[in-house]
C-alpha cells in the first residue's frame, strides 16, 4: 500500500503474524495455493488499512474516510472503482475482468457510537463518547476486498475467466445501506455472492437470523405549565408511556421467536412542561419476514390507541426493514471443505493472555481464543440472533457466508472487548483468515460450473415464487439523520 494512506502508531499492538496451522492436502490447488499466498504477501498492507479503518471510527453513512480508504485501495491494486451508488456517497462497487461468471463479495466498514476502546485488554476509551468497532467492520471490509484482489491477480494472469466485484457496503448498523444498493439494481447480474463476519468462533454461516422492521412513532400534542394550568395541556410523554406500556403488555401473546426493542429518543425536556412532543424507535423482529409482518402491524397500530388515550396525534414513519438470510448449503459445503483444508487458526502465548485479560474483564470463563473447525450445521427453522442486511442480498442472489474468529471466545458482541480485540493481532489473524477462505471459495465458484448450477438451483428452490421486495420508504437513503 502506498504510504499515502494514515500510517497509524502501533503502541501496544501484538504483532501480527498470517501464518495460519493449516492441513496438507493429498493434492493442493494451486489456484487456492497462488490464492493464500497473495494474502500472506499483502498481509502487512491489509493490517495498515485495517487499522485506519478502526480508527477513523465513523458511523453509519458518515463513512467517508474508511471508503475512500478502501475504494483507494480498491484502485491502487487495479480495480475499476464506481463511486456513490445507490444514492449513497460512502457506497462504492469495485470491478475486475469481464464476462461469466460474476462473483461478488460484500464488505462492510461501519462503526458502532459509544463504543471508542485503546487496544487494551480493559474498558478504555480511545476518544471518550466517540464510536467504536463493536462488529469488527473495520476487519470485514479489508478481508473481503483482499479476497476479491486475489481473484483479481488470478484474472488478470489468465487463470481464472469472469469478472470479480467487491461491494462497499456501508450503515449495515443502522438504516441498512445495502438495501438501497440492491434497489439500484446493482447486484441483479450476480452469479454467486460471498459474505463474511468477524465473530468468536470459525464456521460456515448457515443460520437464517432475523428478520426486522425500524420505524419511528412521534406523538404530537399541546405544552403547558406542569403545575400552574395542566389542564390546558395534551401530553405526548403521556402517550409515549402509554405506547411502551401497551407494547410490553403485548409481549405475552406473541411467539417466542419475536423480539420487539424501543428506544425513546424524545420523552419531553424538563419537568415543569407538560411535554408536547414525543419520540420513539421501535424495532420488530422475526426469524422470518412472514411471521414478521402481523406483529409490525400490531404494533404499529398500537400508536393510534396510545395517541386516543392521551387525545394526541401521533405519527409512524418507516425507517426500514431486512429479510431473514435464505441460506444456501450447497455453496456453504464447498467453504466448510477449504475450512477444513486451512485448518484453524494458531495463536501466540501473548494472544491467549490477552484473550483471558478480555474474558476476566468480561466476566466470561478464562480459556483463551478456542480455535477450531467443526462440521457444518444443520440449519435450524427458527434460528435466534441478530439481523443483518445480507438477508436482502440472499434473497436476489446465492449467498454463501463465513464467520471467522476475530475476538475471544464469550467475547460479548457490540462491545468494547470487541474493538480492542479487532485494533490487534487476533483481529488481525481472523481477518487474513477469512480472506483465504472466502478467496479459496471464489476459486471453486470460478472453476466449477457445476457447483455453480447446484447453488443456483437451491437458490431458486428455496425461493420459490416469492417477488422479493425490499422494506424502504420512497425517496433517497437517509444519510443525515444519525443516532
Amino acid at each position: 500500500m502506498k504510504k499515502r494512506y494514515l500510517a497509524l502508531a502501533a503502541a501496544g499492538i501484538l504483532t501480527a503474524s498470517p501464518l495460519l496451522a493449516q492441513k496438507k492436502s493429498s493434492k493442493p490447488d494451486p489456484l487456492k495455493q497462488s490464492v493464500q499466498q497473495t494474502i500472506d504477501a499483502r498481509f502487512a498492507d491489509m493490517t495498515e488499512l485495517s487499522d485506519q479503518i478502526w480508527a477513523f471510527e465513523e458511523i453509519a453513512f458518515q463513512e467517508s474516510q474508511s471508503a475512500a480508504a478502501l475504494s483507494g485501495y480498491a484502485e491502487e491494486l487495479g480495480f475499476k472503482v464506481t463511486r456513490g451508488v445507490g444514492e449513497i456517497p460512502t457506497a462504492f462497487v469495485a470491478e475486475y475482468g469481464s464476462g461469466s461468471p460474476i462473483i461478488g463479495i460484500l464488505g462492510e466498514f461501519d462503526a458502532l457510537p459509544g463504543l471508542s476502546q485503546n487496544k487494551v485488554p480493559f474498558k478504555s476509551p480511545l476518544h471518550e463518547d466517540a464510536p467504536g468497532h463493536g462488529c469488527g467492520h473495520n476487519l470485514f471490509g479489508v478481508a473481503s476486498l483482499g479476497a476479491a484482489a486475489a481473484i483479481k491477480d488470478l484474472i488478470a494472469e489468465g487463470k481464472l475467466k469472469g469478472t470479480v466485484r467487491f461491494y462497499g457496503t456501508p450503515a449495515e448498523e443502522k438504516y441498512f445501506g445495502k438495501l438501497w444498493m440492491i434497489r439500484a439494481g446493482l447486484m441483479d447480474d450476480v452469479d454467486v455472492m460471498m459474505d463474511w463476519h468477524p465473530a468468536a468462533e470459525t464456521k460456515t454461516a448457515v443460520q437464517k437470523g432475523l428478520a426486522l422492521v425500524d420505524f419511528i412513532v412521534e406523538f404530537n400534542g399541546q405544552a403547558a405549565h406542569a403545575s400552574a394550568d395542566p389542564w390546558n395541556g395534551r401530553s405526548a410523554s403521556d402517550a409515549l408511556e402509554l405506547y411502551t406500556s401497551g407494547i410490553n403488555y403485548y409481549r405475552e401473546h406473541i411467539k417466542p421467536t419475536v423480539r420487539i426493542h424501543y428506544h425513546i429518543q424524545d420523552g419531553g425536556q424538563v419537568v415543569n412542561v407538560v411535554p408536547d412532543y414525543s419520540r420513539l424507535w421501535v424495532r420488530v423482529r422475526d426469524t422470518s419476514r412472514e411471521g414478521l409482518e402481523p406483529v409490525w402491524k400490531q404494533v404499529e397500530k398500537m400508536a393510534q390507541g396510545a395517541a386516543i388515550l392521551a387525545n394526541v396525534d401521533y405519527k409512524v414513519t418507516l425507517v426500514s426493514g431486512i429479510h431473514e438470510i435464505l441460506v444456501n448449503r450447497s455453496g456453504s459445503a464447498a467453504l466448510q471443505k477449504n475450512l477444513e483444508t486451512l485448518g484453524p487458526i494458531s495463536y501466540t502465548d501473548e494472544e491467549q493472555d490477552f484473550a483471558k485479560k478480555i474474558q476476566e474483564a468480561t466476566g466470561k470463563p478464562q480459556i483463551g481464543v478456542v480455535s477450531e473447525i467443526t462440521p457444518m450445521e444443520e440449519t435450524e427453522e427458527h434460528s435466534m440472533g441478530g439481523s443483518t442486511d445480507v438477508g436482502d442480498v440472499s434473497w436476489v442472489v446465492p449467498t454463501i457466508r463465513l464467520s471467522a474468529t476475530t475476538a475471544p471466545n464469550g467475547t460479548p458482541w457490540h462491545s468494547w472487548a470487541v474493538v480492542a480485540s479487532g485494533g490487534m493481532s487476533i483481529g488481525h489473524k481472523g481477518m487474513g483468515y477469512a480472506a483465504k477462505a472466502l478467496a479459496m471459495t471464489m476459486v471453486d465458484l470460478y472453476q466449477d460450473e457445476a457447483l455453480r448450477s447446484q447453488v443456483q438451483a437451491e437458490f431458486k428452490e428455496k425461493k420459490g415464487d416469492y417477488v422479493y421486495k425490499g422494506i424502504v420508504p420512497d425517496g433517497p437513503p437517509p444519510l443525515k439523520a444519525g443516532y
